[in-house]
């Protein structure tokens, strides 16, 4: 498999995430980085947007070292609370944040009067300059003091960084203004400076930069202030997902008692209510009663879904109708929820292959803007430039170069596309899965499970004549099927006890399952086989099996002791969606194979039905993984799509593995994307949702890059003044996180196409 996203870590490696502090570009994300990365078999992955660094570590390296190498770099660290790291860490976001309205709010108070009186002429009365060095004052040191602090901490570290461009930028003007005013003239009374939107040369020393001392670090400021809460938007998702977690839930005691207790104490095995309106507190099973449950929220299926006894439900939804008894089968990081938040977090912590192109040239992009700035104020003063204009030009180039956008190109767009596919039912494990699926040619699909429903009905039963009789060998073949995931053998189980009546089926010992076969054990003294047809039959079976296959139905051979003994049909139908599904993903330039367990012509009668041309039956799963090898050595880049265990191994070896979200867990385990709705529709959705982030993350970084090559030159030159550098530093990121926030409103699909061809 190319895509690390499906690949376990070794045993003697672990993975901690990290909240780092400071990181303020994407200078600071290669820094930590690089850090990190210097510990002996530690990599990490920081991503700016969510301000985390996910490092994998050997097991021997503990956290503490860890958050003591990112403080050694000069930023802060530490591990994010177990209970509710989500929640923690918006609080500690909400604080920051208002902290830092305060601090902006303050400085517009100050600054907006130095620029109106530095752009206006007609309003500078007699000694306006004192009045607006007092001004300004407060807000280059306090407004500024951010920048400063966080230039300094990276000084003593041998770090440059964005903010050690605005702090000298800023440190720069203030301090050749309060030169202009106590020793080059400007502190006379009446005089008067013309405001000019692009900078030149001469006008003495006289003139004033208090309007660039105050105008950075407030654009700047407002600029941080504004992306963050573009970023907090884009982050929805995750808190979403945590929001819906119950807070308690009502446990029923063994005589019938109810007792409300925090969801973390509930236990499996336990059993618990859910009345209307309230969420389901976890996984489990119904016990008694019936309603239909909103589950749009967890898996994107917007139909409600009907839930009665014996049928599981899944944490989070919300109960729309009756009274539900639940016993729970999973607590904790086990339940869907909380893989699918998982997946998502972790999604959200990867980079593109370009991000990090971009995030290694930003770590020797500020040490070369700072030795240009020193060049061009040189080059200036020895050219006979006036010194103001060599200063602007100097300062200029400080301030536009920040690559906050570069750092920011990425990590937006991909919060904003792993929140939106997961409201779409599309859980993606990282950046590199959807530049793989972007590119995807071919998909192998299974059939039971993926393009069929998978609840399957036996529909015919047909035993030799002269044997133990139907009754018996359906019994038998129900009993070693308990042990069974196959949906073959859910449905030979529900047949077999519904024959019974209230007579349970025996156990079985010695149960072996053979995927891509069938299964056998001992069954009341029996040596009982349920496993796929082959040749040979006698004719009353060979005629069955005709007969099945005609029907489009699957068939199994049910063996008793070496014998065959009877041959059971099952029928299946197709997904509402599958059809419209494989036609979508072939518009796509997706070619869509059919690899099947099942005989030839049941998998030939769907595939006739799907307009799929290829197809592969009889395969085992080796012969599953062995196909994908052969397409992939012709060339192609290829997706499978299943939902068993008789999938995992094609899974991994494909270029992407993609599970269906009501699929077993070594699918799921095995695959990059997981359609959380167990809706193959969803497929087609993760591939134009692919192409569109990967676009948007091209765009990011073009403009990232071109606004830059293009700046940096004007500032050189004088064309370019301070505080529209700063301007335009700010804008440059909005711009990035404005075009990464349309992600969040994607649509799949036109509204007006929504509801037709619901084939």
């Amino acid at each position: 498999m190319d895509t690390a996203a499906g690949t376990a870590p070794a045993p003697d490696v672990t993975t901690t995430d990290l909240v780092v502090g400071g990181m303020t570009c994407a200078a600071c994300v290669n820094r930590v980085e690089k850090r990190l990365g210097k510990l002996a078999g530690v990599s990490a992955t920081v991503n700016l947007a969510t301000g985390r660094a996910h490092v994998t570590h050997p097991v021997d390296t503990t956290a503490d070292e860890l958050v003591a190498v990112v403080v050694r770099a000069g930023y802060t660290a530490e591990v994010p609370a177990p209970p509710a790291p989500e929640r923690a860490a918006a609080g500690a976001a909400d604080d920051g944040a208002r902290a830092e309205r305060n601090r902006l709010l303050v400085t517009a108070l100050l600054a907006l009067p130095v620029l109106v009186l530095s752009m206006v002429p007609a309003w500078q009365f007699r000694n306006w300059q004192w009045l607006c060095f007092v001004l300004a004052a407060p807000v280059a040191v306090w407004g500024a003091w951010p920048f400063h602090r966080r230039a300094l901490r990276g000084l003593r570290h041998g770090a440059a960084t964005m903010d050690t461009l605005v702090s000298l930028g800023v440190a720069a003007s203030f301090s050749w203004s309060a030169y202009a005013l106590f020793l080059g003239g400007a502190g006379e009374p009446g005089m008067r400076m013309p405001f000019e939107f692009l900078p030149s040369a001469g006008g003495g020393a006289a003139h004033l930069y208090l309007e660039a001392a105050v105008g950075v670090p407030l654009s700047v400021l407002a600029g941080r202030f504004l992306e963050a809460r573009a970023r907090h938007g884009t982050g929805a998702a995750v808190r979403s997902l945590a929001e819906l977690a119950a807070k308690d839930v009502a446990v029923r005691g063994p005589d019938g008692t109810e007792r409300r207790v925090p969801v973390g104490l509930l236990r499996v095995g336990q059993e618990f209510t859910v009345r209307p309106g309230e969420r389901v507190a976890t996984d489990g099973v119904v016990v008694s009663g019936a309603s239909a449950l909103d589950v749009s929220l967890v898996t994107g299926e917007s139909e409600p879904v009907e839930a009665a006894a014996g049928q599981a439900v899944v944490g989070g939804a919300v109960n729309a109708g009756g009274l539900l008894v639940v016993r729970a089968t999973a607590v904790g990081a086990d339940t869907q929820l909380a893989r699918i938040t998982k997946m998502v977090t972790e999604a959200q912590a990867g980079k593109a292959r370009a991000q990090r192109l971009a995030d290694t040239a930003a770590g020797v992009f500020v040490p070369v803007v700072l030795t240009l700035a020193v060049t061009v104020l040189g080059f200036w003063l020895g050219a006979g430039a006036d010194p103001q204009a060599a200063v602007t030009a100097a300062v200029a180039a400080l301030v536009v170069a920040c690559p906050c956008a570069l750092g920011l190109a990425t990590p937006t767009a991909l919060l904003a596309a792993t929140g939106r596919g997961a409201q779409l039912g599309v859980l993606v494990s990282g950046p590199r899965a959807l530049e793989t699926l972007r590119h995807v040619d071919t998909v192998v699909l299974d059939k039971t499970g993926t393009l069929t429903t998978g609840h399957m009905t036996v529909t015919q039963v047909t035993a030799v004549s002269g044997g133990l009789g139907e009754e018996a060998l359906v019994r038998l073949a129900g009993a070693v099927e308990q042990g069974s995931e196959h949906p073959l053998g859910r449905a030979l189980v529900a047949y077999a006890r519904q024959r019974s009546a209230d007579v349970p089926l025996p156990p079985v010992d010695g149960f072996l399952a053979t995927p891509g076969t069938g299964v056998e054990g001992v069954v009341e003294g029996h040596r009982v086989e349920v496993r796929v047809p082959g040749d040979g039959l006698v004719a009353e079976l060979a005629a069955a099996l005709a007969a099945a296959e005609e029907a489009a139905r699957t068939a199994v051979l049910v063996r008793v002791d070496g014998a065959d003994a009877a041959v059971v049909a099952v029928g299946d139908v197709l997904r509402p969606g599958s059809y419209r599904a494989v036609d979508r993903l072939r518009r796509l330039g997706v070619e869509p194979v059919l690899a099947t367990g099942d005989r030839a012509a049941t998998a030939h009668a769907v595939a006739a039905e799907l307009g799929i041309t290829e197809v592969h039956a009889r395969c085992t799963p080796q012969e599953k993984a062995e196909l994908v090898g052969r397409l992939r050595a012709r060339g192609r880049r290829v997706a499978v799509l299943g939902d068993g265990v008789n999938d995992a191994a094609a899974l991994a070896r494909a270029d992407l593995g993609i599970a269906m979200g009501c699929g077993t867990d070594a699918a799921i385990g095995a695959a990059d994307v997981t359609l959380a709705g167990g809706d193959i529709g969803a497929a087609a959705v993760a591939v134009r949702l692919a192409r569109r982030t990967l676009a948007t993350i091209r765009a990011n970084l073009v403009w990232a890059f071109g606004y830059n090559a293009l700046a940096v030159p004007l500032a050189a030159v004088g064309r370019l003044g301070p505080m529209t550098a700063a301007v335009a530093m700010s804008a440059s990121s909005l711009l990035v996180v404005a075009n990464s926030l349309r992600l969040r409103t994607w649509e799949p699909e036109p509204r007006a196409a929504r509801g037709k061809d619901r084939r």
